[in-house]
């Protein structure tokens, strides 16, 4: 199989690594695993850093002159290369760790086609960085979002980089969510692939300058190729001076969330 990633074109790259490290979060689930300590109550286990070694593998395999951001590796592959894939391979550690199935696996080719895997849904989003799908049981069906499920996920992870501007758990006191929203919060990107696929109205995360993160970029590509809108927490580009993230099915959901955060 390794001798045939070079045949496949970038989605499908983005699917194949995305199956690999989905593949290995499934089989460690449930061991009693290393912990790597990041500092701040942050920490990587061992089933993240198998993970991204076999992500890395497919990529290496199907595009050997490509560069590579991991978040437990870091940078790799050939300096100065024109391509770099950004890749998360356990999105949700901590929930991973607790026993919980709520995770996601990002691999992203920067400005291209990206994947997302539910390793543990059996579902997995893909885009080529143009149409967005959601393939279930080797079957393709197009990402529609929509908001009428009323559904807004917020990442309420400290550190809140946003304040004073926005600090998320702020939003889900605003007088006016309540009225159109039902807040659900969560811990994994997983949330941005539900907004693309009409599973969630909106995600809205406070954390930083998100261009380039190997946490979002999957995500935000599957978003943007489903038709969604998505800005910074002030309605700008994201990485060019918008920090944060808004994420919504429709224009409407996008404007009325961003006055709550003004507000």
């Amino acid at each position: 199989m390794i001798d045939s990633y070079a045949a496949l074109d970038d989605a499908g790259i983005a699917v194949a690594a995305a199956g690999a490290g989905a593949d290995v979060v499934r089989g460690m689930f449930g061991r009693e695993l290393s912990r790597i300590d990041k500092g701040d109550g942050d920490f990587a286990t061992a089933a993240d850093v198998a993970a991204e070694q076999a992500i890395v593998d497919v990529i290496r395999a199907g595009r050997p002159g490509d560069a590579v951001l991991g978040e437990e590796g870091g940078q790799r592959g050939p300096a100065g290369a024109a391509r770099q894939w950004l890749v998360d391979p356990l999105c949700g550690t901590l929930n991973y760790a607790a026993g919980t199935m709520l995770v996601a696996v990002n691999v992203a080719l920067r400005d291209g086609a990206a994947a997302v895997a539910d390793p543990f849904g059996d579902e997995l989003y893909l885009t080529d960085g143009e149409t967005a799908w959601l393939r279930r049981q080797g079957v393709d069906t197009l990402l529609t979002p929509t908001s009428s499920g009323r559904l807004v996920d917020v990442n309420l992870d400290p550190p809140f980089p946003g304040a004073p501007g926005l600090r998320a758990v702020d939003l889900l006191a605003h007088s006016g969510f309540a009225k159109r929203f039902r807040p659900r919060v969560v811990s994994t990107s997983l949330a941005l692939a539900w907004v693309a696929a009409g599973r969630r109205a909106a995600y809205v995360t406070d954390g930083g300058d998100l261009a380039g993160s190997v946490h979002f970029a999957a995500g935000i590509a599957l978003c943007r190729a489903a038709g969604c809108v998505v800005t910074g927490i002030d309605g700008g580009p994201i990485g060019q001076g918008g920090r944060g993230l808004v994420a919504a099915a429709d224009a409407e959901t996008h404007d009325l969330l961003l006055s709550m955060i003004r507000g």
